[in-house]
């Protein structure tokens, strides 16, 4: 069993701001969250297309050239050295190109090691505005086979997979991943968020409860740089458990300045980039730290967590985390590839 701290890192998306802007501030976000949350802290999803924002009428040539990323290009190289430097599996959501179909783009989700190279590349299957692979689907499976189609990255913090967005309404695609081992569903979304449960926010709970699988889930911290109003995508982001409870959740906006007492099912504040003591600056990103675990036992810090922080703690100073324990699952004999396919670029065998 392996346990260790989970990460939704909620974080607005600029738009316009440029990708090396983006990747910066990442590795600003993520080291500031280490050393908040500290070593445990193993596993970081980030919101979807946090580096570019999302095509607006442009056509698939034109997002390809503006916003398109190569697989292991400087892009990717940049975000594997902050997974490096920083000890932990990167989750990154982007849009990027394939030398086999050139005249596409796909939306990728990439998992990143704390050696800085890709243990999965996911191609997002469902989608109303973006290509995808049934898009090309013969060709396609013909090149990567189903792992890459459904990869499942067995690593030491378990089986990791990626559901993207609104996929997370797919139940089928979540129970796919499941029969193929995967015990931890990474969902970079960008999505509207409620104090009620939305549909998405159903559906992961669902998915959990369903596949006994931990669902961290990264939520944009707000928009700017475009005319959708910036709210339209903010807050939210949250760790559900195998049992769909909810083990962290962030409030709205990506500005830490608020503070508040942070229980498992309350709002996560704090800056991901301070310190203990250090108070909150505007306009800082906000980190939802879940620890995945599967003991009913609650740790001294979650029954502190959970009482409002232990005496001296300044409130919200603390994210609720819990501990992450994940039993090693065995992929369903009639999922397996009959022969090893095809990596897709920039992944390794």
């Amino acid at each position: 069993m392996t346990a260790y701290t989970a990460l939704a890192l909620q974080m607005e998306t600029r738009v316009g701001a440029g990708i090396g802007a983006a990747i910066d501030r990442i590795a600003t976000r993520v080291g500031g969250s280490k050393a908040w949350l500290g070593p445990e802290l193993r596993l970081v999803v980030l919101p979807e297309y946090v580096l570019t924002g999302f095509p607006m009428r442009e056509s698939p040539a034109q997002w390809r050239d503006r916003a398109a990323l190569d697989p292991g290009g400087p892009e990717y190289r940049a975000l594997g050295a902050v997974a490096a430097d920083h000890d932990v599996f990167l989750c990154v959501n982007a849009y990027e190109r394939d030398e086999h179909f050139p005249d596409l783009f796909f939306q990728a989700t990439v998992i990143l090691s704390p050696a800085g190279e890709a243990v999965l590349r996911y191609r997002r299957l469902h989608s109303l505005f973006s290509p995808t692979p049934y898009d090309v689907w013969e060709r396609y499976l013909e090149i990567y086979g189903i792992d890459g189609v459904l990869p499942v990255a067995r690593t030491e913090l378990g089986n990791l997979a990626v559901v993207a967005s609104e996929e997370i309404l797919v139940p089928e695609l979540a129970r796919a991943l499941a029969l193929r081992g995967a015990e931890v569903l990474c969902n970079p979304t960008s999505e509207a968020s409620s104090p009620q449960l939305t549909p998405k926010a159903v559906a992961r709970r669902a998915r959990a409860v369903e596949n006994l699988a931990y669902v961290v889930s990264a939520n944009s911290g707000g928009l700017t740089g475009i005319a959708i109003p910036g709210d339209s995508t903010n807050g939210g982001s949250e760790v559900i458990d195998p049992q769909g409870r909810v083990l962290a959740q962030a409030g709205p906006g990506g500005d830490a300045g608020r503070r508040g007492r942070a229980g498992p099912r309350r709002a996560a504040q704090g800056p991901a980039a301070a310190r203990p003591g250090q108070p909150a600056q505007p306009g800082q990103d906000r980190a939802v730290g879940g620890g995945v675990r599967q003991a009913r036992r609650r740790t001294a810090r979650e029954r502190r967590a959970r009482s409002g922080g232990a005496p001296g703690e300044a409130a919200g100073g603390h994210r609720p985390v819990a501990r992450l324990s994940v039993r090693r699952r065995r992929c369903a004999r009639s999922c397996a590839s009959p022969a090893p396919p095809a990596p897709l670029p920039g992944t390794p065998r």
